[in-house]
């Protein structure tokens, strides 16, 4: 992430990734498929899941997936709220992984389903089960969204408010919060 801060994304090269690791070019290609991958590559996944799972099952799964992200957002240093709204601005603004991330949207909801599915007693491929991750992809991209145009947002806050939403039904008389 450091070099594509530094260079760009386009200008930085597996090579230039694999040099300041201190690993071969074909070593990293046993980590990642892609230089893309490595953007997409999100250290706080594991985080959120672990805190998913200490909530209640007996909990909406969108209400668990809140408490999971207050938990590990709550807790960010100031490093690692830069680092992600680094990250964000790098997806939002570089045409290749832009096109890229939505590309992947089918995978991404069924792989939020998979993870989804058994943690709420339900089958992977169960339909509400993907309208539920397929709802959270929404509502979570609008929020990264909206925090690439504030920079000054609070992510947690952003974020919360974007599944509290979500958890509301989505209804258009949201309380009357003007964010843009």
């Amino acid at each position: 992430m450091r070099l594509f801060l530094e260079r760009g994304f386009e200008a930085t090269t597996v090579e230039d990734i694999a040099e300041a690791v201190e690993i071969s070019p074909s070593t990293f290609f046993n980590y990642f498929p892609s230089k893309e991958e490595v953007v997409f590559e999100d250290e706080l996944d594991p985080l959120v899941l672990a805190a998913f799972d200490a909530q209640p099952e007996s909990t909406h799964p969108v209400r668990r997936l809140r408490m999971a992200m207050r938990t590990v957002f709550g807790q960010l240093t100031p490093e690692q709220d830069r680092m992600m709204r680094a990250r964000m601005q790098l997806l939002a603004t570089t045409p290749e992984l832009r096109g890229a991330m939505l590309s992947q949207f089918a995978s991404i909801v069924d792989q939020i389903a998979h993870l989804l599915g058994p943690r709420v007693g339900r089958e992977r491929d169960d339909f509400a089960v993907h309208n539920i991750a397929g709802a959270v992809l929404g509502v979570l991209l609008a929020a990264m969204l909206e925090i690439i145009d504030n920079p000054k947002a609070d992510m947690l806050k952003v974020t919360d408010d974007a599944l509290a939403h979500l958890e509301a039904g989505l209804p258009l008389d949201w309380p009357p919060v003007k964010r843009r």
